[in-house]
């Protein structure tokens, strides 16, 4: 379907800080929706796109002594107002809040100005216990008011559910990837390389990815593992990889730009990642980096959590093995290694599975259609 009337009404972005690093399906919103966009971030979602506070300084400096001397109930019901203008005088039709608790701050503004609010979610905000804790009841305030809730994995549709929002207004739109800067690559024709990308914390358990190769490295010496990215375990990572004799073949980098970590897959084999559930409930939306390895042309070797599911079809574009199972994952590795063929044929059923289904235009399409017809509803 084609949409309609782009220039008669401007949509606005809220999200917690603007421009983070990992953050790429944001930026892409914000870039590629076919609408005027305005920005509200800061976690208060009171600055403006030129970071500017949306409500005078003052007021809104007198207002936080205020609200911590009132155990924090004064800031809420200002922000509240100063959105509301915002949003009026910016004359914005529809809000895409980005994240489970930035819908939150903006449900009473949005139900005020009977302005449709369509809320994605994309991982944590679903899953951690003491987010779903904090904001039970919000949550349900929320999937009351909320035109539309996005979720980015058949696992969080039926999670969402869960937690009270109505299948009607549930929508699956998975993230989408630049085919073209992730273009086709032969594995076969790269070295014994695996990559690795992501933050490195709990849920994606860098740590597990390290100890499997680490197995690897026993059975194939000439093995390397290059792992793009940082966060809390970076340091503990590096000290496993040492621990286990295995730091002479894994390279940290640290993190990246998008053009790095297509360049690095393309001379890499296959690509690693070992996601879990977290001990606080932290779970993976999907992760795009495994997309764009798909993209690629990569095998893909990871756990089956969340959606990663909904990409990865094990044994035809990639090996999807159990969470915790190091054993079964350094096996998949090893395959790839010794089968060149086979990665070769995993990696262009997986790129022919991007190109069909997790396209970038064809996610910003689905998602601006969703805008669109929440506005006309």
């Amino acid at each position: 379907m084609m949409l309609t009337r782009l220039r008669d009404w401007a949509l606005c972005i809220a999200s917690p800080v603007l421009n983070a690093v990992s953050e790429t399906f944001i930026r892409n919103h914000i870039t590629r929706l076919p609408f005027p966009v305005h920005m509200l971030h800061g976690n208060r979602l009171t600055l403006d796109d030129d970071g500017r506070n949306i409500g005078p300084l003052k007021v809104l400096q007198g207002i936080q002594i205020v609200s911590r001397r009132l155990g924090g109930s004064g800031f809420p019901r200002f922000s509240t107002r100063a959105i509301a203008r915002y949003l009026r005088r910016n004359r914005i039709s529809a809000v895409l809040a980005e994240y489970g608790p930035t819908g939150v701050q903006l449900t009473k503004a949005c139900s005020r100005l009977g302005i449709p609010l369509i809320v994605h979610f994309h991982g944590y905000d679903a899953y951690v216990n003491e987010v779903l804790k904090k904001h039970q009841q919000q949550y349900c305030e929320l999937f009351e008011e909320a035109a539309a809730i996005v979720a980015v994995s058949r696992d969080m549709v039926q999670q969402l559910a869960t937690l009270g929002a109505t299948s009607e207004k549930i929508v699956y739109i998975p993230y989408g990837v630049d085919t073209e800067l992730f273009g086709n690559t032969t594995p076969s024709k790269s070295p014994e390389h695996f990559v690795a990308v992501g933050r490195f914390v709990e849920k994606k358990s860098p740590h597990l990815t390290l100890l499997a190769f680490s197995k690897v490295l026993a059975a194939c010496p000439d093995a390397r593992l290059i792992m793009i990215g940082d966060g809390t375990l970076l340091n503990l990572c590096k000290q496993l990889a040492a621990a286990v004799g295995a730091a002479e073949a894994v390279e940290f980098t640290g993190f990246r730009d998008q053009a790095f970590v297509a360049e690095t897959m393309q001379k890499s084999r296959a690509f690693v990642q070992h996601s879990v559930r977290a001990l606080n409930g932290d779970s993976e939306g999907t992760p795009v980096a495994v997309i764009e390895a798909q993209a690629m042309g990569l095998p893909v070797v990871a756990t089956a959590h969340a959606g990663i599911k909904d990409v990865v079809v094990d044994g035809k574009t990639g090996f999807l093995v159990q969470e915790l199972d190091v054993d079964a994952m350094a096996e998949a590795m090893i395959a790839v290694i010794r089968d060149p063929a086979l990665a070769d044929r995993l990696g262009k059923a997986g790129r022919e599975r991007v190109i069909a289904n997790f396209s970038l235009p064809q996610s910003i399409q689905k998602l601006a259609q969703v805008i669109e017809d929440a506005v006309n509803t």
